[in-house]
């Protein structure tokens, strides 16, 4: 039975990691490996965007403390990453930090604006295929992501990753309440020293911060020139960001089986962007990786995780760069290998599944995974994923009108009539062989935009070249107030 605490004194209810000891060592635990794994990340990101790692750093360290207070998902870590500093690396390179930084600013602004403006409700249209796509492809992208890390790793570099991948999946089936990614980094960064073993280390891929951050706003002219250089940007990391974040936030749902709120996550985006941008920072969104660590590898649930892992990356980098930088960049290798692979997910890739499953699924995850590691960014894979689902679907439903004839003169439409399959409706009708007066029956068909009244307006418009009237009964309330609305009004031809 786990230990509790005092009971709070009625109508002040605590968090629930203030009212168990167990979740608040998993909740710390989670934290502290969770910021371990955020060092080598950042840095990696700073120099993709081309700034001083300090700078990733920096932004992982604001991003993941002001998320956890205004973020919508419990749990879910937000950082430096590596989809937003492709975005912005070009801005960086041709025109410095400052302009760089301007433009996470302006980005935060676009991400409130759009959480205002209801954006998250847009995922409902992601279909589950392009979900098990974006999740493939991180996991692979992920995968992909460590390899640089083991460049001329040598025999001690992959014995460290060897053991530290051993350790991670025999550790814990013994030891309960310490993450295993927490003793493995522990374990193998004592033995590397002592033994001397030379391994390439956290602190080879450049300087830990040794000051805290200050605020300050970016050194570049209030002009329209200014804004036109970063609006493009700026745009980009927004969009990027939100899609990263949602579909995150989405997948942190399914695992957790709880509700977040995507509202509050876009404005918490927003407001966590901006106030890295204040504080120099590079700007981030959700990192998949480390809230894959931070959920399903050390079992966190509530928002004192994602404080903390903010809260002890800034204490690791600034009080104990020194002993950070000793990390073996293998070992945490090793953790993301581990998220990888509990990450992936193999069910939909078997081929019992794959016989099952139809085949316009597989192809929009296919293309999902394809677009992403093309072109390295899980924004574009959704859009893509999603963009050929809804074709797929469209060229589908199209076929689903049907035409029937009761009798000469007498039809009755079935099925959803709208811009794909109205122009099939308009060749299912006896033009020239009916009878002077025709009825066709919509009682069992819904109309869904002007395309379809168009096709409606053909249909009668060809009786009345052969001298009959075609007389259309049985709409329902919607399809009989838009045909009202639109009928002789669109172009019948």
């Amino acid at each position: 039975m786990p230990l509790t605490l005092a009971a709070p004194r009625a109508g002040l209810r605590r968090p629930e990691w203030l009212r168990s000891v167990r979740v608040l060592r998993t909740e710390v635990l989670a934290g502290l490996v969770v910021a371990l794994a955020l060092v080598p990340e950042a840095i990696s990101f700073s120099l993709v965007a081309g700034v001083d790692p300090r700078v990733g750093l920096i932004s992982s360290f604001v991003m993941g403390v002001t998320s956890s207070f205004v973020g919508g998902r419990p749990a879910m870590i937000s950082a430096a990453t590596g989809a937003v500093a492709l975005v912005v690396a070009p801005l960086s390179h041709s025109h410095g930090v400052g302009y760089l930084v301007a433009a996470i600013l302006l980005a935060g602004v676009l991400q409130i604006v759009l959480g205002v403006l209801g954006v998250a409700r847009l995922m409902r249209f992601v279909p589950r295929s392009v979900t098990t796509g974006f999740v493939n492809a991180l996991a692979i992208s992920i995968f992909i992501a460590q390899l640089p890390n083991l460049r001329d790793a040598g025999v001690a570099g992959y014995g460290v990753l060897l053991v530290g991948l051993g350790l991670l999946v025999v550790v814990p089936r013994f030891v309960k309440s310490v993450p295993a990614p927490l003793i493995a980094v522990v374990v193998l960064t004592v033995l590397t020293v002592v033994l001397h073993v030379d391994v390439r280390t956290v602190g080879d891929d450049g300087a830990l911060p040794h000051a805290l951050p200050t605020l300050g706003l970016p050194d570049v002219p209030f002009s329209l020139d200014t804004l036109r250089t970063i609006a493009p940007f700026s745009v980009g990391v927004a969009l990027v960001g939100l899609m990263e974040a949602l579909m995150t936030a989405q997948l942190v749902d399914e695992l957790t089986d709880t509700r977040s709120s995507k509202t509050r996550e876009c404005i918490g985006q927003g407001t966590a962007q901006i106030v890295t941008g204040l504080f120099g920072g590079m700007g981030g969104c959700a990192v998949i990786g480390q809230t894959m660590i931070n959920v399903k590898v050390s079992g966190a649930r509530t928002r004192l995780s994602t404080f903390l892992a903010g809260a002890f990356l800034l204490v690791l980098v600034v009080g104990f760069g020194g002993v950070v930088a000793q990390i073996p960049m293998a070992v945490l290798v090793a953790v993301m290998f581990l998220v990888c692979y509990g990450a992936f997910d193999w069910h939909s890739v078997k081929p019992s599944t794959l016989k099952a499953m139809p085949r316009s699924e597989t192809s929009v995850m296919v293309l999902t995974v394809v677009i992403v590691l093309l072109t390295h960014n899980l924004a574009y894979g959704v859009l893509g994923g999603t963009l050929l689902a809804c074709v797929l679907f469209a060229r589908r439903v199209a076929h689903l009108v049907e035409v029937r004839a009761s009798a000469p003169g007498a039809y009755t439409v079935h099925g959803q009539v709208f811009f794909a399959s109205s122009g099939d409706l308009v060749t299912q009708f006896d033009y020239a062989t009916d009878p002077r007066e025709v009825t066709i029956d919509f009682s069992d068909a819904h109309v869904w935009d002007a395309s379809s009244i168009a096709a409606l307006d053909a249909v009668t418009r060809k009786y009345a070249d052969h001298g009959k009237h075609a007389e259309i009964v049985g709409m329902n309330p919607a399809t009989a107030a838009l045909h009202g609305r639109l009928a002789g009004h669109v172009n019948a031809g």
